[in-house]
Parts: structure tokens; sequence; C-alpha cells
């Protein structure tokens, strides 16, 4: 395998992320000039319904899931390599000149807290089947590196915002909110801390299919037409997790219907008033979480699906007490984020470089991340 760049070629990296949030793959293709990635376009694919509803499925034992997982693992596999082709289309190159995709997979389970040695973190998609659709070397399996060199597995994109975001003049916060919504604290001078705060949009996403058949409440007008809940809110701001010291992470293994179904048994209340709750609840969590662990910020700047979600970043800039821009004013759309991201993981893959931040994601130390399966 030769992934070196020629002195007049920049290589290109392709990123895919599907998250949490379970709609679709973001896929990016980026030019690595020096230390930096150049986007160079992007493509968005949509999850049939069936696939997220397997994929939703999977998060709870059943019956015969190894089966469904190994065959939902291709179809993810066929899916990816669509993103790839429509993406290489859109922005005219060729598969030929692409030195690796690195493809985060779609995660089902993750748990990163289980005792005894037994914590594990699984995403699902045929990295090999990939390779093999597109012609393209994969990179991917970046989180279970981490965990077990001890870490939590996630966030991982901490390294990448450091890379990228961070400024010697500037004490900046990142915040992804996707499913779950996470914080990168960059100070000038200091230590990096990156953590899951807690749910972003998949509790409000559920709800809102759940009771008006839409996947998601746009711009968050049903929620903001609800009234808060406040001991329905703080019932669910009393779980453990809130508590717990950086570096934490989460997703749908603790946040899911079943953890709100149990709150509202004790603080029942409207769609449109529990709609209005939740989102509260992401806002809280996360100007909480910006309170405690990032002290000194001067600059919030938002990304992932959440961004678009006006209501909610309306809150969250009221509660932090700053300006939340979107990471658009810093080069990267707030869609393409965590893709790229992906994409520079591969890079440093390839080039043996390590992709995490131990202090971020208690690992012993900096890893390579991710696994090779060459075209």
């Amino acid at each position: 395998m030769n992934f070196a760049a020629t002195p007049t070629q920049p290589r290109l990296f392709i990123g895919l992320m599907s998250g949490t949030s379970l709609d679709g793959v973001d896929a990016v293709v980026v030019a690595q000039q020096g230390e930096e990635l150049v986007q160079q376009g992007q493509y968005f694919l949509p999850y049939p319904a069936e696939i997220r509803q397997v994929l939703l499925d999977l998060h709870t034992p059943a019956v015969n899931e190894l089966h469904t997982a190994a065959v939902v693992s291709n179809r993810l596999a066929d899916l990816y390599a669509t993103a790839v082709q429509g993406l290489l289309q859109t922005a005219n190159i060729s598969a030929a000149a692409v030195t690796a995709i690195g493809c985060h997979g779609q995660t089902i389970r993750h748990c990163p807290d289980l005792a005894n040695g037994e914590a594990y973190t699984l995403q699902l998609g045929n990295h090999a089947r990939l390779a093999e659709r597109t012609g393209i070397s994969v990179v991917g399996d970046f989180r279970s590196r981490d965990m077990a060199a001890g870490g939590q597995g996630a966030p991982l994109v901490p390294a990448f915002h450091q890379a990228l975001f961070a400024v010697p003049d500037q004490h900046r916060v990142m915040i992804n909110i996707g499913g779950i919504a996470n914080l990168s604290d960059l100070p000038p001078n200091g230590q990096v801390i990156g953590f899951d705060s807690g749910p972003g949009n998949l509790l409000m996403d559920a709800w809102t299919l759940q009771h008006t058949g839409q996947t998601y409440d746009a711009g968050g007008q049903w929620a903001a037409g609800g009234s808060v809940n406040q001991a329905l809110l703080n019932a669910m701001l009393a779980d453990g997790y809130f508590a717990l010291p950086a570096p934490k992470s989460t997703g749908r293994d603790l946040f899911n219907q079943a953890w709100l179904d149990a709150h509202l048994q004790a603080h029942a209340d409207s769609p449109q008033n529990v709609a209005r709750t939740l989102l509260e609840l992401t806002a809280v969590s996360i100007a909480q979480a910006l309170q405690q662990h990032c002290r000194g910020a001067q600059a919030v700047y938002v990304c992932g699906g959440g961004a678009h979600n006006l209501a909610l970043i309306d809150r969250l800039q009221t509660l932090c007490g700053l300006p939340v821009q979107r990471t658009d004013a810093l080069g990267i759309g707030v869609d393409w984020v965590e893709a790229v991201a992906f994409a520079w993981l591969a890079q440093r893959c390839v080039d043996q470089r390590p992709g995490n931040l131990p202090a971020v994601t208690g690992a012993a130390g900096p890893r390579v991340l991710g696994a090779i399966y060459p075209r």
C-alpha cells in the first residue's frame, strides 16, 4: 500500500458519518494540504425508513439479533458505497484519486462503563465490503482502540477540534449537537477536555415522530409553542449521568424512549409541553456542562443537526450567556464537521499518528485509531 502524496498532488480523504440521530450518511471529501484539510465536496444520503427502524430495534436485545446485525451491516456498507459514489460524482473526483475512506459505521451499542473488563462499543458497517464496492481503502473501527486502552471510546472529535479550531488568543468551546450532545473545551493555555453532556436531538426527534409524524421538529417551532414542565425537567436532570465527572460518554443505551417513559409516568403532560421540556433538557444540560467544565470560555461554536433548531440555539445562548455561533464561521458547515473529522482520523491512521486525546476519553495514552481495510 502506497499512501504517500506526490509533491504536486495533495492526498484526498473521504469521511463518512452516520450518527446517533440515525437520519442518514454525511459524506465529505477533503484535500490534505500540509496540516490543513480543505473540503472539496459533500453529499448526504438519507437512511430508508426500514433500515432506520432495524437500527433502532438493534439497540434493544432481541431474538436472532446477531443475524439481523450482520445483514444490516452489509446493507449499510452498500448505502455507504452509494454515498461515496454520489459524493465523487458531485465533486467530479475519481475513486482512484482518493487515498482512503474514514467510515465511522453506525453505533448500536455503547457501554463504556461496564465493570471487570466488559466495557465495549459496537458499530455496524462491513468495511471490507465497502472497500470492495468502492475500490478505495477503508479505515474503520475507530472507537475500539481507545476503549482497549481504558478510554470511553467517545467523544473522538475533540482532537480534531483542537487541530482545526483551537487558537492561541481565544478560549473556544465547540458543541456538537447530534443525537447526543458533546463538548470540546479548547483553552489557549490549558488542557483540552471533551465529553458527552447528555441528550442532543434523539429524545426530541423520537417524541416529535411519535406525536406529529415528522422525523424532527423543524426549527424547534412545535416545541416553542409549549411550556416547560419544571417537575419533569427536574426529574430528568436528576439522572446520575449528569453529575458524573468528565471524561464520560453516553448514548441510546441510557437516554431512550424507556427512560423518558419512566419519567412521564410520574410527570405526564401534553405532547407539546413534553416537547418543550425535552428541548429545555438538552439546552440546560449543555449549559450546565459548559459552566462546570469550560470556565473562562470566550466563544461558543455549535455544529450538528441541532444547530438548525433555532429555538434550541436561542435558549442555549440565553443560558450560556455567550453568543452561540455556527461553525460555518470557522470554514466548515454545521452539517459536515463530524464527517470531516473522520476523514481527518483516516489520514491520521494512514500516517500512523495518534487521533485521540487521552485526557478527553480517559485512555492510557495517545493511540492511532482505526484499522485499514485495503482496496
